[in-house]
């Protein structure tokens, strides 16, 4: 199959709707409450047409949205928040969110951006780091981290991400959001 990513368009009410489906059906295993339902998630994706955005989604030969990424401009543009980013379940593991990472990276880039980051909370005890109280030692906890049940940190080192950080109960003591980072 061949996937080619284009921007998303406000037009695009078809495109919308699947790209609404895909962040509740793709989120609710381990983030429930991200988009718990379709209005949540339409106006999230409403909200990444604004002018500090990038919105990028992959499509499939028939036009069938395989995945959608977004970027939000920060600090003058030198630094692109990457939120969020979801793939169709079937198609997972398949390169299209390696796909859309390196997308995203190079249209930031190409907007001025030096620098990418993404929050990629663990509110499902997914790895060492949640569940535990992460106060006093933050850094040591960073250090030892392991995943215990398929969360994306690895993903995103693969794409050239490290870890820059953790919010220690940014979703409720003991649920984490790992920061992670890199120059683009």
């Amino acid at each position: 199959m061949n996937v080619k990513i284009i921007d998303l368009l406000a037009s695009d009410h078809l495109k919308i709707q699947q790209v609404a489906t895909l962040l509740v059906e793709g989120f609710k295993q381990h983030w429930p409450d991200a988009w718990p339902d379709i209005h949540a998630a339409l106006q999230e994706v409403q909200a990444s047409f604004g002018c500090d955005r990038i919105s990028r989604i992959a499509v499939g030969d028939n036009g069938e949205v395989l995945g959608w990424i977004g970027g939000i401009r920060q600090y003058d543009g030198n630094v692109w928040e990457l939120h969020p980013l979801v793939v169709k379940a079937e198609f997972s593991r398949q390169g299209i969110g390696r796909s859309l990472v390196a997308d995203l990276a190079a249209e930031a880039k190409n907007r001025g951006g030096i620098v990418l980051w993404v929050g990629t909370d663990d509110e499902d005890n997914q790895t060492t780091l949640s569940g535990i109280d992460l106060y006093p030692n933050v850094w040591e906890h960073i250090a030892q981290i392991r995943n215990l049940r398929d969360h994306p940190y690895e993903f995103y080192q693969k794409m050239g991400f490290a870890i820059v950080g953790v919010m220690p109960d940014a979703n409720g003591i003991g649920k984490p959001d790992i920061f992670m980072a890199k120059r683009l």
